[in-house]
């Protein structure tokens, strides 16, 4: 796939202005209407509109910048010419080159689907199955359209050329352009009695498997493009797209992030103070790793080249296995005699809920003597005045 800013001769930081103005330079010298026949100009005009269309647009510039595209046809939908227009305005449809390209038949449509896959299958690339209900050729008339037996007849809007023509004004001259017939949908012929099956449409409703085969590395919220995969055409023309938005299922073990893969190793207090070895499990069997004594809680050691392969790209990301120390919710009477042992011996004070509660309530004891009167101060009678309590 080409790089998009070298389509447009831009450099990574330009800014809007200056991708549209990259843009309208290199849309008009390319221009069909102005390379009549040009294979090359027209290939290069379809370059230029899909990289502006990505570009262009502020989410697919940065998706592109990071990850590159998972899919090359995934940033770019709809019509060159459509991308023209909005840059330079309405009535610059297109020329010879749009109506060079007019196919009989109408075109399928294009569907979409979810599809959730696990953490091992994007990591291999695996060729997954997904069912895609859509329109097929009709098995009574074969797409035919027509009842078994009967007859078609020339389209008298067309004459059985499949195509209407028109001509229209634009700043490149007089451009004529050729469209499907509205009638016959390029087919040229007219059905005289319409297939009792499918209703002379030609297709029918089915539920069927597609192969889907996923890129190394591919992440929940990807869009792949798997071609020709959609509804049928009509009357031979061509079938649509299928579009798969990918969801990743929860793997028991293991979370991703970008190209890294998190896991978490519990242990408990003596094993993170003394040290000790440990199997961790990764997605190409168990690793022992070593944890140094004295490890602290939250630590992380990395796995390299145990993560994810880097989508379109060279390079696999690591598993980054964090430390989480586990502190015992009961202690056997031998456990906790131990552990009182150890404190004594590094002067940790083990202080009892009840002893800290005395405590708390002696201070406030001593605070409250602090404040008594001394037997020989007054004392104030009831009627105001002073009396020697002696």
């Amino acid at each position: 796939m080409s790089d998009y800013y070298q389509v447009l001769g831009i450099d990574r930081n330009a800014d809007a202005a200056q991708i549209k103005q990259a843009y309208r330079k290199l849309a008009l010298k390319y221009h069909p209407d102005r390379n009549p026949g040009d294979s090359a100009a027209e290939d290069a005009f379809k370059q230029i509109n899909e990289a502006y269309a990505v570009l262009s647009d502020d989410n697919k510039r940065a998706r592109y910048d990071r990850f590159g595209s998972a899919d090359p046809g995934a940033h770019f939908e709809g019509d060159i010419f459509d991308i023209f227009a909005s840059v330079f305005g309405g009535g610059f449809a297109s020329g010879g080159f749009r109506g060079a390209g007019v196919q009989r038949g109408q075109a399928g449509e294009d569907l979409e689907v979810q599809l959730t896959v696990t953490l091992e299958e994007s990591r291999e690339g695996a060729t997954v199955p997904v069912d895609v209900e859509r329109l097929a050729i009709c098995d009574r008339c074969d797409g035919n359209r027509a009842e078994p037996g009967t007859a078609r007849h020339t389209c008298p809007t067309c004459n059985g050329a499949g195509q209407v023509r028109a001509q229209a004004q634009s700043f490149f001259g007089t451009v004529v352009t050729a469209q499907v017939c509205p009638q016959c949908r390029g087919a040229g012929e007219a059905v005289e009695t319409p297939c009792g099956k499918c209703m002379g449409n030609g297709r029918m409703r089915k539920k069927e498997k597609v192969n889907v085969n996923l890129p190394r590395g591919i992440d929940g919220g990807y869009r792949l493009r798997v071609p020709q995969q959609g509804n049928v055409g009509v009357d031979g023309g061509p079938p649509g797209d299928l579009y798969v938005y990918f969801e990743l299922e929860p793997h028991p073990f293991l979370t991703r992030d970008g190209d890294d893969l998190h896991y978490d190793l519990h242990v408990g207090l003596a094993q993170a103070a003394l040290g000790s070895s440990f199997e961790v499990q990764t997605l190409d069997g168990p690793e022992v790793i070593q944890i140094p004594a004295g490890t602290q809680p939250g630590a992380t050691f990395h796995l390299r080249g145990k993560g994810m392969p880097r989508l379109r790209q060279v390079g696999t990301g690591d598993q980054i296995v964090t430390l989480r120390v586990d502190v015992p919710r009961k202690l056997s009477a031998r456990a906790r005699e131990l552990l009182e042992a150890y404190a004594a011996e590094i002067g940790e004070e083990l202080v009892e809920p009840d002893n800290l509660v005395d405590r708390v309530k002696g201070l406030f004891g001593k605070r409250s003597k602090g404040k008594e009167k001394n037997p020989g101060d007054a004392a104030v009678a009831s009627d105001g005045s002073s009396r020697d309590r002696s």
